[in-house]
C-alpha cells in the first residue's frame, strides 16, 4: 500500500483526450477553441460592463458578474491543458494538477449550479414584490447568496479532491478523457472505490436536485404572480425578466444531469467526453450571449462604452 501511495504522489497520469489527428478532428479541436476564445473574451467583457457602468449596479447584475466569474475560471480550469496536450503531442498531467483539475471543476460547478438556484429566487421577488426589492435583495442579501454559493463548492471541491487524490492509483494510468474528470480517475483505483462512488452519487443528487428545488418553486411562485396580473405589457415584462435566466439554467442542468444522473451501466466514455465540453466551453460562452444580446441595458452599457473607446481614439 505504502508503495502504491508514493507511487501515486510521484507519478502523473496519461489524458487521452477527445481529438485524434484526423481531418475531422483538427476541424472539431479548432472549433472549440474558437469557443473558448469567445467565453474568455465574453465573459471578461460582461464583468467589466457590470463593474463599469453605474446602472448595471444591481442586485441581478451583480450576481451575473460572479456567475460570468465563475464561467471564466471554468474554461481555464480545463481547456489550456486539453489543447496544450494537443498541440505538443503530450498527453500527460502531473500528480497535483491533475488534483487541481478535481478541485476547481467540482467548486466550480457546484458554485454555479446554486447561484443559478438562487438567482431564480432574486426573480421571483422583483416580480413578486417590485415594491419591497430594494430591501428583500440588498447589499448584505447579495453577498450572503454569493458567498454561500462561493463557500458550499469551495467545501465541496476540497474534499472531494482530497479523498481521490489519496486513492492509490497503479497500472499505465490512463484516464480516458480530456482532463482529470473524477469518475474516469476512479476506474484507475487499486482498491474498490464503490462505496465511494455512491457517496459522490448522492451528492451529485442533492447539489442537482436542491438548486433545482429553489428554481421550481420560485418559478412556481412568479407563475402565479404572472397568472394574475392583467396587463399584457406587465406579462412580456414578466417573459423578458426570467427568459434568459431559465435558459442558462435548461444548458447548464440539462448538460449536468445528463452527466452525472445516469445510471453507471448506461455510461459511455465517448457520451461524456461529448457532454463535458458541451458543460465546460459551449455553456460557458453562451450565458454572457444570453443575458446580453436579450437586454437593453447590457446593450446600451456597451454602446455607451464602444462610444467611449471612439471618442478616446479621435483625441
Amino acid at each position: 500500500m505504502e508503495t502504491w501511495v508514493n507511487q501515486s504522489y510521484t507519478d502523473g497520469f496519461t489524458l487521452l483526450g477527445i481529438f485524434s489527428h484526423s481531418t475531422a478532428d483538427l476541424v472539431l479541436f479548432s472549433v472549440v477553441m474558437v469557443v473558448f476564445i469567445v467565453a474568455l473574451c465574453g465573459n471578461v467583457l460582461f464583468i467589466f460592463l457590470i463593474y463599469m457602468d453605474p446602472q448595471l449596479h444591481t442586485p441581478m447584475y451583480f450576481f451575473l458578474s460572479q456567475l460570468s466569474l465563475m464561467d471564466l475560471m471554468l474554461v481555464c480550469t480545463n481547456v489550456p491543458k486539453m489543447a496544450a496536450n494537443f498541440l505538443s503531442g503530450r498527453k500527460s498531467i502531473s500528480f497535483v494538477g491533475c488534483g487541481m483539475q478535481i478541485g476547481l471543476f467540482v467548486c466550480l460547478v457546484g458554485s454555479e449550479g446554486l447561484l443559478l438556484g438562487l438567482m431564480a429566487y432574486d426573480r421571483y421577488v422583483a416580480i413578486s414584490h417590485p415594491l419591497h426589492y430594494p430591501i428583500l435583495m440588498n447589499q448584505r442579501v447579495c453577498l450572503q447568496i454569493t458567498g454561500s454559493s462561493w463557500a458550499f463548492g469551495i467545501i465541496d471541491g476540497v474534499i472531494q479532491m482530497v479523498v481521490v487524490m489519496n486513492f492509490p492509483y497503479c497500472g499505465l494510468r490512463k484516464v480516458n478523457h480530456f482532463f482529470c474528470e473524477m469518475l474516469s480517475l476512479l476506474k484507475l483505483a487499486c482498491v474498490d472505490t464503490s462505496l465511494f462512488e455512491k457517496v459522490i452519487f448522492a451528492c451529485c443528487v442533492f447539489m442537482l436536485l436542491f438548486p433545482f428545488s429553489i428554481i421550481m418553486a420560485s418559478y412556481a411562485r412568479i407563475l402565479g404572480t404572472v397568472l394574475r396580473m392583467h396587463s399584457a405589457q406587465a406579462w412580456k415584462k414578466a417573459l423578458a425578466t426570467c427568459s434568459s435566466h431559465l435558459t442558462a439554467v435548461t444548458l447548464f442542468y440539462g448538460a449536468a444531469m445528463f452527466i452525472y444522473l445516469r445510471p453507471r451501466r448506461y455510461r459511455v466514455p465517448s457520451h461524456d467526453k461529448v457532454a463535458s465540453i458541451f458543460y465546460t466551453v459551449l455553456t460557458p460562452m453562451l450565458n454572457p450571449l444570453i443575458y446580453s444580446l436579450r437586454n437593453r441595458e447590457v446593450m446600451g452599457a456597451l454602446r455607451k462604452g464602444l462610444d467611449r473607446c471612439r471618442i478616446g481614439s479621435q483625441h
